[in-house]
Formats: C-alpha cells, sequence, structure tokens
C-alpha cells in the first residue's frame, strides 16, 4: 500500500509499505477513504531529525471496515466508521470517566507499530472500543464534515467544554487555525453570548465569522490584549481557548482572562515551562484546563449533528489532493497557502 513518511524536517515522502494485517485478536483492518492533514503535524515538519527509516504520519480518517480480529463484537467488514486520533478501549476506568487518550490499553497513532492515517489502510488497535460506525448509506458530501469529527472539530469542542463555554458567556479564541475554528464553532452550538477570534488571515476569519465569532483581533502581543480588553469593557473574558501551542498564545492568553475565567489549551504545547504566578494566573483566581481531546467520548453526539446539517465542520478543509499530493498538502500549510488539507483515496 501506499503511506506517508516523514524522514526529517520539510522531508515527507509516500513510499509502498506492507499492508498491515490483524496483530492481535482486538484490531481491525480499516480501508481509508478520507485522510487530512493536522497542524499539529507541522510540527515535526518544521523540527524532526533525519531519519533513515521514516516515521509514519496521519492520525485522522474515515474509512470502511475490511477486516476484524476474532474478538472484536461490534464491527462486521463493510461498516462505515470514523476513528479517533486516539485508539482506547472504551471501558477502563479513564475512558468510562471521559478521558479516553488517557486509557492504559490505548495509544497514538503515528509510530512504526501501530502505523499512520495518511495511508491506504490502518490497523487500528483496540477496534470495538475505538471505532464509531456511521448509520446508514453516507452522503459523500458529509465525509468532510464526518472526517473532523475524528480529531479538529471535537478538539475545538473539547476546549469549549472543559472551559464551560455556556448562554452568556464571552469567549476569546486565540488562533485561525482548524482547531481554533472549530472551538468558535463549538462555543456558539454551546451558546456562548460573545465569541472573539484572534487571527490575522482574512480568509480565514471569514470562515470564523460565518461559524459564529461576533468580533475579530488581528493584534497580536500586547497590542492583541489590549484590543481584547477595549472590547469587554477592560474586563477580559470569561473563557479563553488557546488553540495554538506557543508561547506568545499563552502570553496572549492570561493577559486577556477576566478575573475568576478560565483558560482551556488544546493548541499542543511546545514548552513545558510557563507562567502560574501571582501575574499571571494566581492573581487573577484563573483555572487553567485542557489537554488531548478525548474524542471518542463525545462522538456519539456530533454525528447527529453532522448528519442532520445542524453543524458543517469539513468547511475548513481548503484543498484537496490524493495520496500522491500529500507532501505539498504539507508544504502548503506550512506556507500558510492552505488552511487544511483533506487526502482522498
Amino acid at each position: 500500500m501506499k503511506a506517508t513518511l516523514m524522514f526529517g524536517a520539510g522531508d515527507v515522502r509516500i513510499e509502498t509499505v506492507p499492508d498491515p494485517v490483524i496483530t492481535a485478536p482486538t484490531d481491525a483492518i480499516v480501508r481509508v477513504v478520507r485522510a487530512c492533514i493536522c497542524g499539529s503535524d507541522l510540527h515535526p515538519y518544521h523540527s524532526m531529525a533525519a531519519s533513515e527509516r521514516g516515521r509514519p504520519m496521519g492520525h485522522e480518517l474515515i474509512g470502511v471496515v475490511e477486516e476484524v480480529g476474532p474478538d472484536v463484537a461490534t464491527l462486521a467488514k463493510g461498516d462505515f466508521v470514523i476513528a479517533p486520533f486516539a485508539y482506547s478501549d472504551n471501558t477502563c476506568v479513564f475512558c468510562r470517566e471521559g478521558f479516553h487518550t488517557s486509557c492504559p490499553h490505548g495509544g497514538f497513532y503515528g509510530t512504526r507499530e501501530v502505523g499512520g492515517m495518511q495511508a491506504e489502510l490502518q490497523r487500528i488497535p483496540q477496534a470495538d472500543g475505538s471505532l464509531v460506525k456511521v448509520p446508514g448509506t453516507v452522503d459523500e458530501a458529509l465525509y468532510p464534515s464526518l472526517l473532523t469529527l475524528s480529531d479538529v472539530y471535537l478538539t475545538g469542542h473539547h476546549a469549549a467544554h472543559l472551559g464551560r463555554v455556556a448562554p452568556g458567556k464571552t469567549v476569546t479564541v486565540i488562533g485561525d487555525g482548524a482547531v481554533g475554528l472549530s472551538a468558535v464553532l463549538a462555543s456558539r452550538q454551546l451558546g456562548a453570548e460573545r465569541i472573539i477570534l484572534m487571527g490575522r488571515h482574512t480568509s480565514r476569519t471569514d470562515l470564523g465569522i460565518e461559524f459564529g465569532a461576533t468580533d475579530v483581533v488581528a493584534e497580536r502581543g500586547d497590542e492583541g490584549i489590549a484590543a481584547v480588553m477595549d472590547l469587554t469593557n477592560g474586563e477580559g473574558s470569561h473563557i479563553v481557548l488557546e488553540a495554538v501551542g506557543h508561547m506568545p498564545a499563552y502570553e496572549q492568553a492570561y493577559g486577556i482572562v477576566r478575573p475568576g475565567g478560565t483558560i482551556s489549551r488544546v493548541g499542543v504545547p511546545q514548552y513545558e515551562e510557563a507562567p502560574v504566578g501571582f501575574g499571571s494566573l494566581f492573581g487573577k483566581n484563573v483555572t487553567l484546563t485542557g489537554g488531548p481531546a478525548p474524542v471518542r467520548a463525545y462522538l456519539e453526539d456530533a454525528i447527529p449533528l453532522v448528519l442532520d446539517g445542524t453543524i458543517e465542520p469539513g468547511k475548513v478543509f481548503d484543498r484537496t489532493v490524493t495520496i500522491d499530493g500529500v507532501p505539498e498538502g504539507y508544504a502548503a500549510m506550512d506556507a500558510r497557502e492552505a488552511l487544511k488539507v483533506l487526502v482522498t483515496f
């Protein structure tokens, strides 16, 4: 099969590799129908050390079950499924509490053992717990939006959920990438009264307005903080959803959050040390939350919203490539010529 491998910073190749096989009785093999490139894939694209073997890439897919292991009870060949970006058993104590990304029997894609989803076929460990079947005959026009439920839209929802977005609240979203725009859409779904989107790219912030943003702030740093404070009468935002992952975004977040407010981070942090003292969080009684989204916890509720047209998060895809075009897709996203790239097979 064809699969995407990264051999170092900026070095993405499509290689022919062996087809995946069932290695555990709880596995399934899925034929990938749609995959995509994630903003988090750009972190290794910028910094990965050179490798002779290459790293399998991709963690988002929708597809059709081709084969199941003998212990898989809820799936059959031909089922149309969504695969969360992390696999899990959906039965352990952490899964039952809604944090599937901490499942002791789970893990993440993008390793040589499990493989990556920017490929023609994918082995899914813990298939009963991980894969969610989409009911009925699926309209191909809905494929992009269903694919966002594998990661990006439900990551935005996770940010809003942990931030306790609710009617009457002012929410500020930092970042106009696909996750940030998804956080805008999720905040609107949860009833936020005002949604301020901090982003500089008009084509993206225009989509943010369509998704429900009431205000756009293009400035960054101190100027951006001042602009948000001006919009909120000097009070700050009840909830800040940080969808970037770099320190300047975190600094903006604690600069604009309201006393007693919440910062919810879902941008994969590219740092370990960050201010939490009196001048940043403590002095304002700010709650800091967020983390890798347990999208499996939200999938059953989200699928009907896509199927009935309540939400259309697939609008974040603005470029489509075949599997052979994935390297160009990475380059386009890195150059900010594309917001999010859809991969067809």
